[in-house]
């Protein structure tokens, strides 16, 4: 049974800590088929078969058809709507105000409708551009093709730790040559080719010098980790989310090949209706032999091709470590001091306490009355509001005695 004690206003303080939870991201959770879930979302209409396309894709921490797979982070790509390539593609606006391409343009609205959400979310404002240094507004600073990365709420919690952020990413592409003797290519089609050489470290290093604040909270800068006056993107801690510049990550002048899909009802290259080939150097097989990353790839592949190509390709395959950050936890406490005083809590209102037959106290011996005096053991400790009403329990690791020669002081610590 309990006996009650009020408390006052010095007995309750709070206080605040931290928790930091390192995350690995490894090379084949994000390159893989089965922990990198599409969806498919977008349909076009028109020509041939159509398109259909995710409007970004969703990494997991283990093939995603399982139950206890995680969702670690989504990968999107976005256009600024003020960039060259839309300026240089678009062919007017009709009637409802939407931005007009060619249909060997794949879903060029919705790349710039991508970008304008992430400026909505991290500037405030759907028509501003991303800049990287976050603070300058040269045009050598402004990031026409971004490449956006999402950490899940499970793996960034409040926040990404600064300076704790790193990714492996490989700025070109896969040279590895043709097989068989006589081919009229030199090297096999890249796009689909995992990279295997040029990687690059880039990290957050040197953000907790240079504290920025956005309109979503603290920013810092990404930089190549070999040479940190390259800033080539953004880290916006509090939302957990990178910003990368794929024109300074990449070689986007680099020769791309490949098959990519595409608005057509016939057969042009054997490849199949609703596909072409991008690229290809042996004239007739590619109507743009001269093919680029960038621009060509990022207007004429659907976001699932240059995703897809990012993802599988850029980041590697293995189990070397792809990225890796620290997350940090807010914790917020509440401390309460339970004070019992020498003259305190060394009586129970436990009915066993006393003997029922002489009301006399079961620790003191018969006839020792005079001598020896009563005690108690605590073991629980329970709070309760203004009503009486009980709103948490803590218990003891073991019975604690109390008698009239101690001054105890239990800590109970809250977490939220």
């Amino acid at each position: 049974m309990a006996t009650f004690k009020e408390l006052s206003s010095a007995d309750i303080k709070t206080s605040k800590s931290f928790l930091n939870q390192l995350v690995d991201i490894i090379q084949e959770d994000i390159s893989g088929s089965t922990t990198r879930k599409t969806y498919q979302i977008f349909v076009t209409g028109g020509v041939g078969p159509g398109v259909t396309s995710s409007l970004f894709q969703t990494v997991f921490d283990q093939d995603f058809s399982l139950q206890t797979s995680n969702a670690v982070f989504d990968i999107a790509y976005g256009v600024f709507s003020g960039s060259t390539s839309v300026a240089s593609l678009s062919s007017g606006v009709d009637s409802a105000g939407k931005v007009l391409f060619p249909s060997t343009s794949l879903m060029m609205r919705e790349k710039i409708s991508n970008y304008r959400q992430f400026a909505q979310l991290l500037l405030g404002n759907a028509d501003s551009q991303f800049n990287s240094p976050y603070s300058n507004s040269g045009v050598a600073d402004k990031i026409d093709h971004g490449m956006f990365l999402c950490f899940k709420r499970l793996f960034a919690r409040d926040s990404i730790k600064r300076e704790s952020f790193a990714l492996k990413f490989y700025t070109t592409a896969s040279h590895q040559p043709q097989v068989g003797a006589g081919t009229a290519e030199t090297t096999k089609p890249n796009l689909s080719q995992t990279s295997e050489s040029g990687s690059t470290i880039f990290t957050d290093v040197g953000s907790s010098n240079n504290l920025e604040v956005s309109y979503a909270g603290d920013v810092g800068n990404i930089v190549d980790s070999s040479n940190t006056a390259d800033r080539v993107g953004l880290m916006f801690y509090q939302k957990g989310i990178a910003v990368l510049d794929l024109d300074k990550i990449m070689s986007g002048s680099e020769h791309v090949s490949g098959t990519i899909a595409a608005m057509n009802a016939n057969n042009p290259f054997g490849v199949g209706t609703g596909k072409s080939v991008i690229g290809s150097p042996s004239l007739g097989k590619s109507a743009n032999p001269n093919a680029k990353f960038i621009p060509d790839l990022v207007e004429s592949g659907s976001m699932d091709d240059i995703l897809n190509h990012l993802a599988s390709c850029r980041f590697s395959s293995g189990t070397n470590t792809a990225m890796t950050f620290q997350n940090l936890t807010n914790i917020n406490s509440t401390l309460i001091f339970c004070r019992a005083t020498a003259d305190e809590f060394n009586y129970s209102s436990n009915p066993t306490y006393t003997d029922s037959a002489d009301n006399r106290i079961r620790v003191i011996d018969k006839g020792q009355e005079s001598t020896q005096k009563a005690f108690s053991f605590l073991t629980t400790v329970g709070l309760y509001d203004a009503n009486d009403n009980l709103l948490a329990v803590a218990k003891l690791s073991r019975p604690v005695e109390k008698n009239n020669e101690k001054d105890i002081t239990i800590r109970v610590r809250l977490d939220f």
